[in-house]
């Protein structure tokens, strides 16, 4: 089948499939491509900064009104809109730009959650998809390359219709074993963090979802752990798209997005730089606790334990999870009578289409008689930013996907689990296995009303491998050249592992846009003094593995381009954050060496040259080497970021960045 190439996995063949100019029928890991981008996806709070960006390219005219798709998700909710004036202004300029561009896929306030409707209604298998969020890694569910960069990266695309990128390593998650009922893709996945880590063997990597177990997956599970790839650390999640995918295209109201998927599959013989073999058939609830992902364990150890709070809601949440927690509380309530709303039992649907179908099948009533308030569509507690955010010291149990610090409002303590064990838990506000309720809950009528029953079940699909398009002629590389810079020089602030960029800069700040209002703002929570101490001269950042994890927000960067940091020095870096450093042209070096990083202390001074990639300790007189940046990298840092760099080569960036 590939005798005149390289075999691949799922995650290459749909690269070689959009890149441009290839020199070889294949693409492997470390090879930097342009590629066409079939879709960019943004919300009003991503909107706010790459406006910004798309002032300074002077507002041109975008590559394809009908395949940008924009929705005002994470800052509104009835409340904040009637009264907030930062999400009015978010709102106002996500609507204007709509009108300004003609966009077909627009979605005003309340209408549905960014991921949610474009994963059920929109992406096709075998897309490339761009989103200014890290969370659009859901996408892969479907079989789609998707991944989360920063804003500026967006607004590129956007423009461009294209982009860039290097293709990463990738590994092969294999499960095996048949799930229990009424456990599900949050399960999994929560399982997948536990076992493996975050921030471990996914770091920067493609992860394949694989294995016998993962052909009886719905899309909505697949959706749930392509979702959380993003907290595993993943640069995307896949599955390949198999007959279940095809049957809920199939379901599609519009032809244009139920034609041209591509039904690509990974080679026997892929190139995985590791395979990791999880067996589900045992798997009971999970549950982590703050403040990771990765803080895992089975529902038993933490049976009893009191809360204030119960939220099921977030992208992660799927139809299927709201449809079998209110099945859970139908049976929960069986013999108790209703109870008042409760104003920490909160429920809140992704789209209006789910709220429809809810509704139809009568299974709103299970929430309230439990307490619950029904909110409309929103990213809500998850990001805690609008009106409805758990308070200091509360603990809450929440199916959204993030328990890093101050997440679910400053000083909160959010717990994450599936819908179905927050809905047995919401009943007496203490954790509770939702498994006896599980028992009892009749599956074909579960089927009925996720409309699975009446389905057209599609067969099988035609499997096919990618076209791909060599360059005729071969590109000329042109010598760069380089004015000599000096070195810079400051003093060490030092921080650990996985610092995420809600750390970096909670989203409370995000709609801000001067740098150096979002640079006052720098580690507000975590570490208040910080920017004080960069105004002292302690300009460089040493930090530990996964410096910048978490959001795609390019404000991580603008805040410490804000507060006055020269560079960042750390062991391994989140690649959306990482990307946004080079966009925003702020230093950054990668030294693994562990003598480095035993001998510098916070205040040691150090001295960097960025040409040759040396990190100097004066005090020591020792010297240390950085890895090197990719050429692209290198000629993007050279053009003092992404925007200049489009400014002066127009359209013909990504040809004159690869030169």
């Amino acid at each position: 089948m590939h005798h005149d190439r390289k075999p691949m996995t799922l995650t290459q063949k749909i690269l070689a499939h959009h890149a441009r100019n290839l020199t070889r029928p294949w693409v492997q890991a470390g090879d930097v491509l342009q590629i066409a981008v079939d879709w960019t996806i943004a919300s009003e709070l991503a909107w706010n900064g790459m406006d910004r960006t798309y002032d300074l390219l002077g507002r041109p005219k975008i590559h394809d009104p009908n395949r940008f798709f924009l929705a005002v998700d994470h800052t509104v909710d009835p409340v904040t809109l009637a009264k907030d004036p930062r999400a009015q202004k978010l709102t106002r300029l996500s609507r204007d730009f709509a009108k300004e561009s003609g966009l077909r896929h627009f979605y005003d306030a309340n209408v549905t959650i960014l991921h949610t409707k474009f994963y059920r209604d929109l992406v096709m298998p075998g897309q490339v998809v761009l989103g200014a969020d890290s969370h659009t890694s859901s996408h892969g569910g479907l079989g789609a390359f998707s991944i989360g960069l920063g804003g500026a990266d967006i607004t590129a695309a956007m423009v461009l219709g294209q982009s860039w990128i290097e293709v990463p390593d990738a590994i092969a998650v294999e499960y095996e074993g048949e799930l229990p009922f009424g456990i599900g893709g949050k399960d999994v996945i929560l399982k997948t963090l536990g076992a493996l880590g975050r921030n471990t063997v996914a770091m920067e990597r493609s992860v394949e979802y694989r294995g016998s177990a993962v052909r009886r997956f719905t899309t909505d599970m697949r959706f749930t752990i392509a979702n959380m790839t993003a907290e595993f650390g993943g640069l995307n999640g896949i599955f390949e798209p198999d007959e279940e995918v095809a049957t809920w295209i199939a379901q599609r109201k519009d032809p244009e997005y139920r034609e041209g998927a591509l039904y690509f599959r990974a080679d026997e013989d892929a190139p995985y730089v590791d395979r990791f073999r999880i067996d589900l058939s045992k798997l009971g609830p999970q549950v982590a606790r703050p403040f990771s992902p990765d803080n895992v364990m089975d529902v038993e150890r933490a049976l009893g334990m009191p809360l204030h709070g119960g939220f099921i809601g977030a992208c992660t949440t799927t139809e299927e999870e709201l449809v079998l927690g209110a099945l859970v509380l139908e049976q929960a309530m069986k013999d108790r009578a209703p109870m008042p709303a409760h104003a920490k039992k909160l429920v809140v649907p992704g789209d209006l289409s789910i709220v429809a179908r809810m509704r139809e099948g009568d299974l709103w009533k299970h929430y309230e008689r439990a307490g619950f308030r029904i909110g409309p569509p929103g990213c809500s507690m998850c990001l805690g930013i609008a009106s409805e955010k758990a308070l200091p010291g509360e603990v809450w149990l929440s199916s959204q996907n993030r328990n890093f610090e101050n997440r679910m409002g400053a000083g909160s303590l959010a717990w994450l689990a599936s819908a179905a064990t927050v809905a047995a838990s919401s009943v007496d506000l203490k954790v509770t296995d939702p498994r006896p309720y599980l028992e009892k809950i009749d599956q074909d009528r579960f089927a009925r009303l996720l409309f699975r029953d009446a389905k057209t079940r599609v067969h099988e699909v035609r499997v096919t491998d990618p076209e791909v398009r060599i360059a005729t002629t071969p590109t000329e590389k042109k010598a760069a050249t380089q004015a000599a810079s000096s070195p810079l020089r400051g003093r060490v602030q030092k921080f650990g592992d996985n610092v995420d960029t809600d750390a970096i800069i909670p989203g409370e700040f995000c709609h801000l846009t001067k740098l150096e209002e979002v640079g006052a703002h720098a580690f507000h929570h975590v570490r208040p003094e910080f920017v004080g101490r960069v105004k002292e001269g302690r300009t460089i950042i040493v930090a530990g593995e996964g410096w910048g994890s978490g959001s795609s927000r390019e404000h991580a960067v603008w805040a410490l381009l804000g507060a006055g940091v020269k560079a960042v020095i750390a062991k391994s870096y989140a690649f959306i954050h990482k990307r946004n450093l080079v966009n925003e042209a702020l230093a950054y070096l990668v030294v693994t060496d562990p003598d480095f990083h035993a001998l510098v202390d916070e205040d040691a001074e150090l001295e960097i040259n960025l040409e040759k990639g040396e990190v100097k300790h004066p005090a020591s007189g020792r010297t240390f080497q950085a890895v090197r940046p990719s050429p692209i990298v290198q000629a993007l840092q050279r053009e003092g970021g992404l925007v200049p760099a489009i400014k002066r080569h127009g359209t013909r960036v990504f040809e004159a960045l690869s030169a």
